[in-house]
């Protein structure tokens, strides 16, 4: 009968004609909104299997679990078969490779990143901190750098929830010095953050930190057959804890686009990214953080990155966000309150009008199964909106069972490489000045996670005297304040001996505040403002959230 997708484009569904969505342009971002039941989830299997038919690799939040289906073959349900006819093809049942994943390492492989990875903004947003307790995670992300001799924000040893535990715990001991030089920070609010984090370590958050660290290229991988994998991550559990939840897939993406290189446009994207329950990403975020998130979704297109969120309502998306979504499914929304109504408004006015549809009615009509169409066409404008009867899927519509989901986990390309948890060293050395090497990490610890004896046995030999003498001296050398006193007086000797140089050459003292200003003889002032007034710390070396951008990633 007919064809199905065609070159260079997915078949998703068909009213007065079919309805594709051309690949080219699904990095251009779209949006599944509809009621609890209209079939959101089933468009989103949908979308996911074209993609993966494309060779384009897919993560998707699986909330329900019922998504996991995907990787098990499809039953000719009459239903299912009824509708590929009416859409002109025979139903072929079909299953698609999948890996999945679980923050918590139950239902899937463990995702974990480090804290210095996470960053301090998205890291408040986590721990729903207020401006003042967010200063203090900027403070100690400061003060982590300088005990690492890294540059701003390239820290590597902040790892785990325990370690920013024992970072708190120092800010609170050297509460004074550090004050001094970054600003008051109070015993109360290093509590209240502290409070934050047991709150998240009791909602398991503490499994997400740790080692070994994701590598996106396990994402972006396809299988034998040219089909791209599909990521599904467990997220039934997850959602009882909904800031952890979108905290994580806020920091995916700027991992994503961070690390991405540029490529523009391309015949079809480097990866999907489905963002399920999206409203939780925008529930009382701070207008700094929407502004990021609005900047990710414009800019992330040329990383060859699409970005699809689904939710209910389409008013639960920022008017900002929204107008950068060119590609959209409506399924069936009930106005039967006033906040309903204006919903059904909102969405209606959002699609490109069709005359022959009153677009704002039809969305109240629609019949499970049934949705407005509005995909991007060639010269990137959308398509007038259309009702469609969305394709039925390939693959099993509904869950695996346990068994067959932990078969699956034990042939997967990807196992054992993220299962067993990486140990790491503790900070508490690191802080005080009398770290081993970075890279020790075999230095015997105490119980404690301090160096020392692991436990009974002869007690170690007293040094004497002179040995005590000179490791009061290397104490007081290596305390934070005596170091960065000694980085302001190298920087002001550089700085006036550069200047001296320049004076010789014959430079005047415009040209030499040229010169200053260019960045080629600017002095390394650790996150702090430079003579020319530039804010050279956290902010130039740290992405769209805060994280880390290595050296390995910019241009």
């Amino acid at each position: 009968m007919g064809t199905l997708d065609q070159d260079g484009k997915i078949l998703v569904g068909k009213g007065e004609a079919p309805e594709y969505l051309t690949l080219a342009l699904g990095n251009r971002h779209g949006l599944i909104t509809g009621a609890t039941g209209t079939g959101k989830t089933v468009t989103l299997q949908v979308l996911a299997e074209g993609f993966s038919r494309a060779g384009v690799p897919v993560f998707a939040a699986d909330i329900k679990g019922d998504l996991s289906g995907v990787a098990a073959k499809g039953e000719a349900k009459p239903a299912f078969v009824e509708r590929a006819k009416q859409m002109g093809f025979d139903y072929v049942p079909d299953q698609f490779p999948v890996v999945f994943w679980d923050l918590f390492g139950e239902q899937g492989h463990p995702i974990r990143a480090t804290v210095h990875d996470l960053g301090p903004l998205l890291l408040a947003r986590m721990l729903d901190l207020n401006d003042v307790q967010e200063g203090v995670i900027n403070i100690a992300f400061k003060v982590m750098d300088e005990a690492d001799g890294a540059a701003d924000g390239e820290a590597q040893d902040l790892v785990d929830l325990a370690n920013l535990r024992e970072l708190l715990a120092f800010l609170g001991k050297n509460a004074k010095d550090i004050g001094n030089r970054y600003g008051n920070v109070a015993p109360a609010t290093i509590g209240a953050v502290q409070r934050q984090l047991l709150v998240i370590e009791n909602q398991g958050g503490e499994k997400f930190f740790g080692l070994p660290e994701l590598d996106l290229s396990d994402f972006m991988a396809v299988d034998q057959q040219g089909r791209g994998r599909i990521n599904i991550l467990a997220a039934d559990k997850l959602m009882q804890s909904p800031r952890l939840y979108a905290t994580f897939l806020l920091w995916l993406i700027a991992e994503l686009f961070e690390r991405l290189p540029e490529v523009g446009d391309l015949d079809k994207p480097k990866l999907v990214f489905f963002f399920d329950e999206a409203h939780l990403l925008f529930n009382e975020a701070p207008k700094a953080l929407l502004d990021r998130i609005e900047q990710v979704v414009r800019l992330i297109r040329s990383k060859g990155v699409g970005i699809y969120f689904v939710t209910q309502n389409p008013l639960d998306v920022p008017d900002t966000v929204l107008a950068q979504l060119g590609n959209r499914v409506q399924h069936a929304l009930r106005a039967f309150t006033p906040r309903d109504q204006k919903a059904v408004r909102a969405a209606a006015e959002t699609f490109r009008p069709n005359p022959r549809l009153d677009t704002a009615a039809v969305i109240t009509e629609l019949g499970k199964g049934e949705a407005l169409v509005s995909f991007l066409e060639g010269n990137g404008t959308p398509s007038m909106v259309e009702r469609a009867l969305i394709r039925p899927p390939a693959a099993r519509v509904g869950p695996l069972t346990p068994q067959e989901r932990q078969a699956l986990l034990a042939s997967s390309p990807l196992r054992g490489r993220y299962d067993k948890a990486k140990p790491h060293r503790p900070l508490t050395d690191l802080l005080n000045g009398d770290a081993a090497p970075a890279g020790d990490e075999d230095a015997p610890r105490d119980g404690s996670g301090r160096g020392g004896r692991a436990g009974g046995g002869a007690p170690a030999e007293q040094p004497g005297l002179g040995s005590r003498i000179l490791g009061g001296i290397g104490a007081f050398l290596s305390h934070p304040a005596v170091r960065q006193f000694g980085r302001s007086v190298a920087a002001v000797v550089a700085r006036t001996a550069t200047q001296e140089a320049l004076k010789r050459m014959g430079m005047s003292p415009s040209s030499r505040r040229s010169y200053a200003q260019s960045g080629r003889g600017r002095s390394r002032t650790y996150g702090l403002v430079d003579d020319g007034g530039t804010d050279t710390g956290t902010a130039a070396s740290r992405g769209l959230f805060g994280n880390p951008q290595r050296s390995s990633d910019r241009g």
